[in-house]
């Protein structure tokens, strides 16, 4: 497990495949790529095809017109490119999500915690939304987000 950047701090880089949005699915991205053009949010969640996850997908997805303008936004999770497909075409997603199946993102932004279900302690992704500016830093964290209300913290730090 990894410290969690804070805000103010640069925002760790990172070169992943993504599917979905403008993209073919596999292509390799690199948080650089954004730099100075544009500000990027990165919301961290467990798993596609998930009921939060869904929740938290399909409000992205109904107010995208607003958000694509104000940000590019990209989903993280551990789950392959081949799933996200699925889950993109399952619910109509406009916006890429990012495969981290090899965990280094979601170490780097410190997001890869233990979690506990019914006793049991296991590894997983903790859903959490990084706002980074165009110089890179990270500008606003939502921690521990519940996925009813993500969307309207969203909308009001990216206004």
């Amino acid at each position: 497990m990894s410290e969690r950047p804070s805000t103010g701090s640069p925002a760790p880089q990172f070169t992943a495949p993504v599917a979905g949005g403008s993209y073919s699915d596999g292509e390799v991205i690199s948080l650089s790529d954004f730099i100075g053009k544009s500000r990027v949010v990165l919301y961290f969640y467990p798993k596609d095809d998930t009921p939060g996850c869904t929740t938290q997908a399909c409000a992205i997805r109904d107010m995208w017109s607003e958000i694509g303008e104000k940000a590019a936004l990209f989903g993280v999770s551990i789950d392959p490119v081949a799933k996200h497909r699925k889950f993109i075409d399952k619910y109509d997603l406009p916006f890429p999500l990012i495969s981290d199946a090899s965990k280094e993102i979601v170490e780097a932004y410190g997001v890869w915690v233990e979690k506990s279900m019914y006793g049991k302690k296991y590894m997983g992704t903790e859903r959490t939304t990084f706002i980074i500016d165009k110089n890179g830093a990270i500008s606003a964290i939502f921690a521990k987000v519940k996925p009813a209300a993500h969307l309207e913290q969203l909308l009001a730090e990216l206004s």
